[in-house]
């Protein structure tokens, strides 16, 4: 139960700082603000460790980079397509 928590917990701390330092409005909600920083989180792991890297601290930051590059994605996906007059 707490290993649940505890992604969640860092699921939103990394996607609230993806929001935070990606400029621009992003309409998204909590859940997928939750969603965005573990996948960035599980990314950013998996980066870290094809690089050999051992530090946290980097690894946390690669991590946002990651969930950045997700917003950035979610941003293309999403776009809409303008209305025709």
């Amino acid at each position: 139960m707490g290993g649940i928590l505890y992604t969640i917990l860092i699921g939103a701390v990394i996607g609230v700082l993806a929001r935070f330092f990606k400029p621009g409005a992003d309409p998204m909600g909590w859940i997928l603000t939750i969603l965005l920083g573990i996948a960035g989180s599980w990314i950013g792991t998996y980066v870290s460790a094809a690089l050999s890297i051992g530090n946290r601290f980097v690894g946390f930051a690669i991590s946002i980079l990651c969930a950045i590059a997700l917003l950035f994605l979610y941003e293309a996906v999403r776009k809409k397509t303008p209305k025709p007059v």
